[in-house]
């Protein structure tokens, strides 16, 4: 029976995590942390360690908690509402879930357990320049020689990078369309370079170079030829998370819109009781209750076993539209004063941006959903 409502858990789950970020990341600790080397304030991460929210979703073989993307998206929409600079994406889900997925017994062993804590922070190296979204935009190359695999590249918008203690690789074996692995890479081992790239979302990104790049075969994350599979089903499985972020930003910054349409008066009444402005206003939520119910639809087939294919990429399309298009409209309602840094409408404006752009953009997510229909 399909069932949207979180359960009474799982409702006590998202309060907990919006109590722990009200405490620990207010928008003041965001602001801080722009254009940070590191990118994350350590309290912050312990905190969510202490309360085992890092591995929410890492095997409870492994330490973690083994929930579905329902409690996924339960932490998501809080995280997205804080605008958490965390990387629990890029290593406790992409990264951790790469390894459950496809790591050997002793890359799990040595591994899982310490990123489900968060000890350990790892981060994938995907996108390259002139490169897309897809498995022919993987050009970074992975070759056989006598000490083991080297690898020859170049990857951009690499998050955390400088916090990260392993590089996920995506790496090119072979001349296949599909003829990708994942590698593990030591972010200090000789040839790798790094340089801080700046974003409009003013979050923590490297571009990263790989020069005679040496690793073994034991680093190697699942069979030869298997990486882009992998890859694509956790892919698909992180989509879901970011669409639910971008569901807990919009509909706070909505929040906040509506707060400072009631208060602001122009021609002695309030802004809110122009027409024009309350039907943007009602435009919105309705967006943002459709791109909430469109989530948590996708998460609860995915936690059920039903097919994503359609769900997973349409719900990052509508989620992140909806935020961009819901800041957007606030910036107007606020006028030029929404602009300034001193107000937070700005940083949900420019994050909303930011995630539409990144992690499968728009264009890549709309093929998606036209091969699943017309498929």
């Amino acid at each position: 029976m399909l069932d949207l409502d979180f359960s009474p858990e799982q409702e006590m789950l998202r309060q907990t995590v919006r109590d722990v970020l009200e405490r620990h990341c207010p928008l003041a600790v965001v602001r801080a942390m722009e254009d940070d080397p590191v990118g994350y304030p350590a309290e912050l991460w312990g905190q969510l360690g202490k309360l085992d929210l890092i591995g929410l979703l890492v095997p409870e073989s492994f330490g973690g908690s083994g929930m579905t993307l329902v409690e996924g998206v339960a932490l998501y929409e809080e995280l997205g509402r804080a605008l958490a600079p965390v990387p629990h994406l890029v290593s406790a889900v992409l990264c951790a879930g790469g390894l459950a997925l496809a790591g050997s017994d002793e890359q799990q062993a040595g591994w899982l357990a310490k990123l489900g804590s968060g000890e350990a922070v790892f981060t994938p190296a995907w996108l390259e320049p002139d490169g897309g979204f897809g498995p022919r935009g993987v050009q970074t190359r992975a070759t056989a020689g006598r000490e083991g695999v080297v690898i020859n590249g170049t990857k951009r918008h690499v998050a955390f990078a400088k916090a990260a203690d392993r590089l996920v690789v995506l790496a090119r074996t072979g001349d296949g369309p599909s003829a990708v692995d994942l590698f593990l890479v030591d972010p200090a081992a000789p040839g790798v370079s790094m340089a801080q790239q700046f974003t409009i979302g003013s979050d923590t990104q490297y571009h990263v170079g790989f020069t005679d790049v040496v690793v073994s075969e034991a680093d190697r994350i699942g069979g030869a030829g298997t990486g882009w599979a992998t890859w694509d089903e956790i892919m698909s499985d992180a989509v879901i998370l970011l669409a639910a972020q971008a569901v807990g930003g919009a509909r706070y910054a909505l929040d906040i819109t509506v707060q400072y349409a009631k208060d602001r008066e122009q021609f002695d009444k309030p802004l809110g009781a122009f027409q024009a402005l309350a039907h943007y206003l009602a435009d919105a939520v309705t967006a943002v209750d459709g791109a909430e119910h469109l989530v948590h639809e996708a998460a609860w087939a995915r936690a059920n076993d039903r097919p994503t294919e359609r769900l997973a990429p349409m719900a990052k399309l509508f989620a992140c539209q909806t935020f961009r298009d819901v800041t957007a409209m606030a910036q107007q309602i606020f006028g030029g004063i929404g602009f300034t840094l001193e107000f937070d409408i700005q940083l949900y404006f420019r994050r909303a941006k930011q995630l539409q752009i990144s992690w499968w953009d728009t264009r890549a997510l709309e093929q998606r959903v036209a091969v699943a229909v017309l498929d």
